[in-house]
Protein backbone atom coordinates (compact mmCIF):
# COMPACT_ATOMS: atom_id res chain seq x y z
CA UNK A 1 0.00 0.00 0.00
CA UNK A 2 1.76 3.44 -0.90
CA UNK A 3 1.08 6.98 0.50
CA UNK A 4 -0.90 8.05 -2.72
CA UNK A 5 -3.80 5.26 -0.97
CA UNK A 6 -3.37 5.81 3.25
CA UNK A 7 -4.98 8.34 5.05
CA UNK A 8 -4.57 9.31 8.68
CA UNK A 9 -7.68 9.39 10.61
CA UNK A 10 -7.07 11.51 14.15
CA UNK A 11 -10.04 10.84 16.14
CA UNK A 12 -11.53 13.42 18.79
CA UNK A 13 -7.76 14.75 20.34
CA UNK A 14 -8.69 17.46 21.93
CA UNK A 15 -8.89 19.00 25.12
CA UNK A 16 -12.37 17.52 25.93
CA UNK A 17 -10.80 14.20 26.31
CA UNK A 18 -7.62 14.87 28.00
CA UNK A 19 -6.61 15.92 31.79
CA UNK A 20 -8.73 18.77 32.69
CA UNK A 21 -11.26 18.69 30.20
CA UNK A 22 -14.72 17.05 30.94
CA UNK A 23 -14.59 13.75 29.94
CA UNK A 24 -10.64 13.12 30.45
CA UNK A 25 -9.15 10.14 29.51
CA UNK A 26 -5.93 9.14 31.84
CA UNK A 27 -2.79 9.71 29.45
CA UNK A 28 -4.83 12.21 26.85
CA UNK A 29 -2.54 15.08 26.90
CA UNK A 30 0.52 12.61 26.54
CA UNK A 31 -1.55 11.03 23.48
CA UNK A 32 -1.94 14.79 21.72
CA UNK A 33 1.72 15.28 21.72
CA UNK A 34 2.68 11.83 20.56
CA UNK A 35 0.21 12.03 17.93
CA UNK A 36 1.00 15.59 16.83
CA UNK A 37 4.74 14.48 16.88
CA UNK A 38 3.97 11.44 14.63
CA UNK A 39 2.04 13.26 12.23
CA UNK A 40 4.91 15.90 11.97
CA UNK A 41 7.39 13.53 11.23
CA UNK A 42 5.53 11.37 8.73
CA UNK A 43 3.23 13.58 6.97
CA UNK A 44 4.62 12.17 4.25
CA UNK A 45 3.43 8.87 4.21
CA UNK A 46 -0.33 10.03 3.58
CA UNK A 47 -1.95 11.31 1.19
CA UNK A 48 -4.67 12.72 3.19
CA UNK A 49 -4.72 13.75 6.81
CA UNK A 50 -7.91 13.75 8.50
CA UNK A 51 -8.82 15.02 12.16
CA UNK A 52 -12.42 14.46 13.59
CA UNK A 53 -13.81 16.44 16.85
CA UNK A 54 -17.21 15.83 18.73
CA UNK A 55 -18.82 19.05 17.80
CA UNK A 56 -21.86 18.82 19.63
CA UNK A 57 -24.74 21.26 20.17
CA UNK A 58 -27.59 19.15 21.12
CA UNK A 59 -27.14 15.67 21.04
CA UNK A 60 -30.01 14.83 22.75
CA UNK A 61 -29.66 12.35 25.38
CA UNK A 62 -26.26 11.92 24.90
CA UNK A 63 -26.01 14.63 27.85
CA UNK A 64 -27.03 13.85 30.89
CA UNK A 65 -27.10 14.81 34.55
CA UNK A 66 -27.02 11.82 35.85
CA UNK A 67 -24.33 10.00 33.25
CA UNK A 68 -24.39 5.79 33.13
CA UNK A 69 -20.98 6.67 31.49
CA UNK A 70 -21.66 4.00 28.93
CA UNK A 71 -24.54 5.60 26.49
CA UNK A 72 -25.43 8.62 28.53
CA UNK A 73 -22.36 11.33 29.06
CA UNK A 74 -21.69 14.40 30.73
CA UNK A 75 -21.63 17.35 28.51
CA UNK A 76 -18.08 17.18 26.32
CA UNK A 77 -17.39 18.46 23.20
CA UNK A 78 -19.73 21.48 23.02
CA UNK A 79 -19.22 23.00 19.62
CA UNK A 80 -18.11 26.43 20.10
CA UNK A 81 -16.26 26.07 22.95
CA UNK A 82 -12.23 25.80 23.42
CA UNK A 83 -12.70 22.16 25.17
CA UNK A 84 -14.13 20.99 21.52
CA UNK A 85 -11.22 22.99 19.58
CA UNK A 86 -8.17 20.51 18.75
CA UNK A 87 -5.58 19.94 21.55
CA UNK A 88 -2.93 22.95 21.25
CA UNK A 89 -0.45 19.84 20.51
CA UNK A 90 -1.87 20.02 16.92
CA UNK A 91 -1.69 23.15 16.37
CA UNK A 92 0.57 23.44 13.59
CA UNK A 93 -0.80 20.00 11.79
CA UNK A 94 -3.03 22.11 9.33
CA UNK A 95 -5.46 18.73 8.25
CA UNK A 96 -6.15 18.28 4.88
CA UNK A 97 -9.73 17.75 5.75
CA UNK A 98 -11.24 18.59 8.98
CA UNK A 99 -14.47 16.43 9.98
CA UNK A 100 -17.32 17.57 12.86
CA UNK A 101 -19.87 14.76 14.24
CA UNK A 102 -22.54 14.37 16.63
CA UNK A 103 -24.23 17.84 16.33
CA UNK A 104 -27.38 16.82 16.99
CA UNK A 105 -26.91 12.98 17.83
CA UNK A 106 -24.26 10.63 19.72
CA UNK A 107 -22.00 9.79 16.77
CA UNK A 108 -18.64 7.72 17.79
CA UNK A 109 -17.43 7.03 14.57
CA UNK A 110 -15.45 9.55 12.47
CA UNK A 111 -17.85 7.99 9.39
CA UNK A 112 -21.23 10.20 10.62
CA UNK A 113 -19.06 13.27 10.80
CA UNK A 114 -19.39 15.72 7.80
CA UNK A 115 -16.71 18.20 6.38
CA UNK A 116 -17.74 22.29 6.07
CA UNK A 117 -19.30 21.33 2.96
CA UNK A 118 -21.67 18.51 4.52
CA UNK A 119 -19.65 15.74 3.12
CA UNK A 120 -19.42 12.46 4.87
CA UNK A 121 -16.05 10.95 5.36
CA UNK A 122 -16.27 8.01 3.41
CA UNK A 123 -17.09 10.06 0.54
CA UNK A 124 -14.53 12.17 0.99
CA UNK A 125 -11.87 9.37 1.31
CA UNK A 126 -13.77 7.83 -2.19
CA UNK A 127 -13.20 10.91 -3.69
CA UNK A 128 -9.41 10.81 -3.04
CA UNK A 129 -8.66 7.28 -3.77
CA UNK A 130 -8.13 6.42 -0.47
CA UNK A 131 -8.01 2.40 0.19
CA UNK A 132 -6.12 2.07 3.41
CA UNK A 133 -6.51 4.33 6.83
CA UNK A 134 -4.31 4.36 10.35
CA UNK A 135 -6.35 5.61 12.95
CA UNK A 136 -5.32 7.31 16.18
CA UNK A 137 -6.67 9.75 18.59
CA UNK A 138 -8.89 9.46 21.70
CA UNK A 139 -10.98 7.01 23.38
CA UNK A 140 -9.31 3.84 22.04
CA UNK A 141 -12.50 2.29 23.19
CA UNK A 142 -15.14 4.43 21.79
CA UNK A 143 -14.32 6.63 19.05
CA UNK A 144 -11.15 4.86 17.82
CA UNK A 145 -12.80 1.82 17.98
CA UNK A 146 -15.97 2.38 16.23
CA UNK A 147 -13.98 4.85 13.00
CA UNK A 148 -12.00 1.86 12.67
CA UNK A 149 -14.89 -0.54 12.73
CA UNK A 150 -16.58 1.55 10.81
CA UNK A 151 -13.95 1.73 8.34
CA UNK A 152 -13.36 -2.08 7.82
CA UNK A 153 -16.98 -2.50 7.10
CA UNK A 154 -16.23 0.30 4.55
CA UNK A 155 -13.86 -1.82 3.07
CA UNK A 156 -10.89 -0.17 3.75
CA UNK A 157 -7.56 -1.67 5.31
CA UNK A 158 -7.70 -0.20 8.22
CA UNK A 159 -4.30 0.09 11.04
CA UNK A 160 -5.21 1.40 14.81
CA UNK A 161 -1.49 2.80 16.01
CA UNK A 162 -1.72 1.24 19.39
CA UNK A 163 0.71 4.29 20.93
CA UNK A 164 -1.09 6.79 20.03
CA UNK A 165 -4.43 6.06 21.49
CA UNK A 166 -5.16 5.48 24.86
CA UNK A 167 -8.53 3.84 26.04
CA UNK A 168 -11.29 5.37 28.64
CA UNK A 169 -10.07 2.42 31.42
CA UNK A 170 -8.05 -0.81 30.74
CA UNK A 171 -10.73 -2.72 30.72
CA UNK A 172 -11.82 -0.85 27.94
CA UNK A 173 -9.52 -0.55 25.76
CA UNK A 174 -8.73 -4.62 26.10
CA UNK A 175 -12.59 -5.47 24.96
CA UNK A 176 -12.33 -2.70 22.14
CA UNK A 177 -9.12 -4.28 21.08
CA UNK A 178 -10.19 -7.63 20.96
CA UNK A 179 -13.48 -6.39 18.98
CA UNK A 180 -11.22 -4.66 16.47
CA UNK A 181 -8.95 -7.86 15.72
CA UNK A 182 -12.08 -10.08 15.31
CA UNK A 183 -13.16 -7.56 12.68
CA UNK A 184 -9.40 -7.63 10.97
CA UNK A 185 -8.57 -4.06 12.26
CA UNK A 186 -4.67 -4.20 12.34
CA UNK A 187 -2.88 -3.41 15.56
CA UNK A 188 0.25 -1.95 15.74
CA UNK A 189 2.66 0.14 17.08
CA UNK A 190 3.07 3.76 15.34
CA UNK A 191 6.97 2.37 14.36
CA UNK A 192 6.38 -0.50 12.63
CA UNK A 193 3.56 1.18 10.60
CA UNK A 194 5.88 4.01 10.08
CA UNK A 195 7.50 4.26 6.08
Amino acid sequence: MTAANRALIIVDVQPTFCEGGALPVSGGNAVAERVAAYAAAHRGDYALVVTTQDWHIDPGEHFSETPDFVDTWPPHGVAGTAEAELHPALAELAPDVSVKKGQYAAAYSGFEGVDETGAGLDAILRARGIEALDVVGLAESHCVKDTALDGVRGGYRVRVLTDLTAPVSPEQGEAARAAMAEAGVELVPSARAAG
